[in-house]
């Protein structure tokens, strides 16, 4: 019986990582099929301009040009940017450095912005390996306290309006249009305004940063034509800190979700398999019965564990 078992959790690792494999194949197919032309067309027009340059211009030579390239790109990188006859600084001033600490510890790396010195790079390992669990043990908490606040409310309306089921979907589906309009819908708006980003720019950028994705295409406070007020990037933190949170618990839910549907699926082939034992007398009746209840009584478990909210760690789904 235990062979068994460890035989068909094999064959349902395989199959998950089947289908983990493939996803990735399918989202891979995709993005190149959007993407490539736009790239392949950004690089003919980029090629068009440095040789349209060069011709316009006799006096400049092809590898000064390029060295020029090199350095203006290196130097963006570093956060400084050409301003006329000046340059302009600030990513590196304590709004700035801010940020990127939150950005470092939050997992997010962005990847704009990195450190240069070397004793910048070692501090940035050690600062990280204390902030990271520093952070995910903020986060957890953070989860708990909104999942509380949930329960706590849906047993108030259990006990205003006696209900019992409604009470529990109404608040499950309050706590998350009210975590999709101040996490996902409404900052946009604010990215819109400060940074001139359409709003599905804003949008994007909402959820690459709280999923902790991080690509880097967009960050917030980094245009040097644009001035930001002083409570931006502090407001934008504390945006990012709650936010992670409410998403850590929505990915968790969805993981519970998955891994109640295996479950059940299981017990469903395991049920199929006893009844056909059970026909061609390999084994007593009372061994298969007893077995499928021990499967009903899996599925009754972990189904009260779903509609009980019994849920411990929101950051594991990080």
């Amino acid at each position: 019986m235990v062979a068994a078992r460890q035989r068909q959790r094999r064959w349902g690792v395989l199959m998950l990582l089947a289908a983990y494999v493939g996803y990735l194949g399918l989202g891979a197919a995709v993005l190149q099929a959007l993407e490539r032309p736009a790239e392949v067309q950004a690089a003919q027009h980029l090629l068009r301009e440095h040789w349209e340059l060069l011709a316009n211009n006799t006096c400049l030579q092809g590898p000064a040009l390029q060295r020029l390239i090199e350095g203006i790109i290196q130097a963006y990188k570093s956060g400084v940017t050409l301003q006329g006859n000046t340059t302009s600084l600030g990513r590196w001033d304590y709004s700035g450095s801010f940020f990127f600490s939150i950005s470092a510890i939050t997992t997010i790396g962005y990847g704009n912005l990195s450190p240069s010195t070397a004793v910048g790079r070692i501090f940035c390992i050690v600062f990280a390996i204390f902030g990271i669990p520093l952070n995910l043990v903020l986060l957890n908490e953070i989860g708990h306290l909104m999942l509380l606040g949930v329960q706590h409310c849906a047993r108030r309306l259990e006990e205003v309006f006696h209900w019992q089921t409604k009470a529990s979907f109404l608040m499950k589906t309050c706590a998350l249009v009210t975590g999709l309009l101040l996490f996902l819908l409404l900052p946009p708006l604010l990215f819109s305004d400060k940074e001139g980003w359409s709003y599905e720019e804003g949008l994007y950028y909402s959820f690459i940063t709280l999923s902790t994705i991080g690509f880097g295409d967009y960050v917030i406070g980094m245009n040097p034509d644009r001035i930001y007020p002083r409570w931006y990037k502090n407001v934008i933190s504390l945006w990012i800190l709650f936010g992670m949170a409410w998403l850590a618990l929505v990915i968790k839910f969805c993981i519970n979700i998955l891994e109640s549907s295996s479950d059940f699926c299981q017990c469903n082939k395991k049920n199929m398999e006893m009844a056909e034992d059970l026909m061609d007398g390999n084994k007593n009746s009372m061994t298969g019965l007893q077995n499928v209840e021990i499967c009903s009584d899996k599925d009754t478990k972990m189904k009260g564990q779903v509609e009980s909210h019994s849920y411990r760690a929101p950051m594991e789904a990080l």
